[in-house]
């Protein structure tokens, strides 16, 4: 459904995204001199951002270099929803938070970076996570969706959300040394199903725990989140509808691919279990190999009772964060056969890898094989007096 090129492509004009706000107080014309010093722009383009409305998926990388820009440019209100707390290793690529603010929602620490721009803008602090039951809510409220999530349900499902609200979503992947940056506007043009029809095998694919990020590629696809949101709000220049913009940090290049909708494509009619969808749940698994939840975890920790626990992550990521008590076995050396005795529960940074590494051992008969719905990632948001570091 896609072809390279190399050259520029011109996508679809919408128009405007949002309609002007009154004329510009004293202080938001100075704050936005330099901007409306610029061909074709004006104060009204400005106007327009002063009314817009946008949603920040993720308070990570992305949303720590797009929301600044979209407050230095005005934009009057501001969502950002994330259920994280800042960490240490966040640092080198989440320039928005500061060492200060390790321990804290990440949704508070980005806001108050932002209220420290311009404290005249709104800024909506959602703690929470994206899910099913609070998308289509959520995207109702805004005129526009950027995410800058880091997993694939959460695409999946900012994908269908904005199909179904008519909003247009900006949307942004990185992983090691390269990243990605499309438009899904169902509107006028393709969506991210269009790009990838079917998610990745868990596991298939490295996130930036397991292979790393550079610092400054959040820095450079966050900001061309921020810049495709204003084109679309102000109905400035090419917007990346039916293209997806692709960056290599380490070759200095860009290229694009051209993107069509898929005519066989079944409609979006509502929201599913993305968990699910993309293969991160206990269905993955087998039904032979039952999940433990978190909360099971901390009540058995609690009772003196936890069970055997085995960290099937990088060796990188046991030694930055653990659970307490917990060995350490990768899945590649599980499914490569390596032997360990049941009963244990495995667990990985949130589902995939430690599903991969329960299904094996349960398909080697391994007696009382079970996997931490959720993983560490979970763990540290509902329990963090069970992490050790």
């Amino acid at each position: 459904m896609e072809r390279a090129e190399d050259g520029r492509a011109g996508g679809a004009h919408p128009g405007p995204l949002v309609e002007p706000a009154a004329a510009l107080g004293a202080d938001a014309a100075a704050r936005a001199r330099r901007q409306l010093a610029l061909p074709g722009f004006g104060e009204l383009a400005q106007r327009r951002l002063a009314a817009a409305r946008v949603l920040v998926i993720g308070a990570g990388g992305l949303g720590c270099a797009s929301v600044p820009y979209l407050v230095g440019a005005g934009v009057g209100r501001i969502g950002i929803i994330d259920d994280d707390l800042v960490e240490l290793s966040n640092l080198h690529r989440q320039v928005a938070h500061g060492t200060a603010d390790l321990g804290r929602a990440k949704v508070d620490s980005l806001a108050e970076t932002a209220l420290a721009i311009d404290p005249g803008i709104t800024i909506d602090r959602h703690r929470l996570r994206l899910s099913s039951a609070n998308a289509r809510e959520l995207f109702a409220q805004y005129d526009l969706v950027i995410d800058g999530s880091d997993n694939f349900p959460t695409r999946y499902l900012a994908n269908d959300a904005a199909e179904l609200t008519g909003t247009p979503l900006v949307w942004g992947a990185i992983l090691q040394y390269s990243g990605q940056v499309g438009v899904a506007w169902h509107a006028h043009g393709p969506g991210y199903r269009d790009l990838f029809p079917v998610p990745p095998a868990p596991g298939a694919v490295m996130n930036c725990a397991e292979g790393g990020v550079l610092p400054g590629l959040c820095g450079t696809v966050g900001s061309l989140l921020a810049t495709e949101a204003l084109k679309l709000i102000t109905g400035l220049g090419d917007p990346l509808i039916g293209r997806v913009l692709l960056y290599d940090a380490l070759a200095a290049r860009t290229r694009e691919l051209r993107v069509n909708r898929n005519p066989s494509a079944e409609p979006i009619t509502g929201l599913v279990d993305y968990e699910l969808l993309c293969g991160i749940a206990q269905a993955e698994a087998g039904p032979s190999v039952p999940a433990l939840e978190p909360e099971e975890l901390l009540a058995l920790s609690r009772a003196g009772a936890a069970p055997r626990l085995v960290d099937v992550r990088s060796e990188a990521e046991h030694a930055e964060r653990r659970l307490r008590g917990s060995e350490w076995l990768p899945v590649e050396q599980i499914e490569a056969g390596a032997a360990l005795e049941g009963p244990v529960t495995l667990y990985c940074e949130r589902d995939p890898r430690s599903i991969r590494a329960a299904a094996a051992l349960a398909s080697r008969g391994v007696p009382g094989v079970a996997f931490l719905r959720g993983g560490i990632d979970a763990v540290a948001r509902s329990a963090p007096e069970l992490i050790e570091r």
